[in-house]
């Protein structure tokens, strides 16, 4: 094998695994499994298929540092995580609407898939001691050290469909 069929086979490769990009599901589908309740109780059971959220999480926030700051801001940087809520579906039978038989009805909730995204909090510490000084031979002062919590967020539009046929 040459230097060059070697390059050609390095690049090729490199190339293969540049265009691939991972398949990653928002949300496994799942069926609730009713029907062993139907045929112990011989009654007419809901039928709901819903999804998994799979999380996912993004690149977190960058620390910065600040001119007279010893520790970067945040200390604990929040990370963001985006799911999709999936697709649910519950049935159910009603019978007797209107106190007959024949008005045996069905009656649903749907809600469709959505986005729902968050960010856990972050930490804010401001450092006990100063910059050195130079009135004070170099050292450092003593300071009282600051505190803070960045607050986590959730943003989403869940919704939901009610009918009855």
């Amino acid at each position: 094998m040459t230097a060059r069929g070697s390059i050609a086979a390095l690049m090729t490769c490199m190339a293969a695994a540049g265009a691939a990009t991972p398949a990653m599901a928002d949300a496994v589908p799942v069926g609730v499994p009713l029907d062993a309740v139907r045929t112990t109780l011989g009654v007419d059971v809901p039928h709901l298929a819903t999804g998994v959220p799979v999380p996912v999480a993004g690149a977190p926030e960058a620390p910065r540092f600040h001119k007279g700051d010893m520790l970067p801001t945040p200390l604990l940087p929040a990370v963001p995580i985006g799911t999709e809520l999936g697709n649910t579906l519950l049935t159910s039978p009603v019978p007797n609407l209107a106190g007959k038989p024949e008005t045996d009805g069905e009656g649903s909730l749907d809600a469709p898939a959505t986005t729902v995204r968050t960010r856990t909090p972050g930490l804010l510490v401001g450092s006990p001691l100063t910059m050195p000084d130079g009135s004070n031979y170099g050292l450092p002062n003593v300071k009282a050290p600051a505190l803070g919590i960045i607050a986590p967020e959730l943003t989403g539009t869940p919704e939901a469909l009610l009918g009855l046929r």
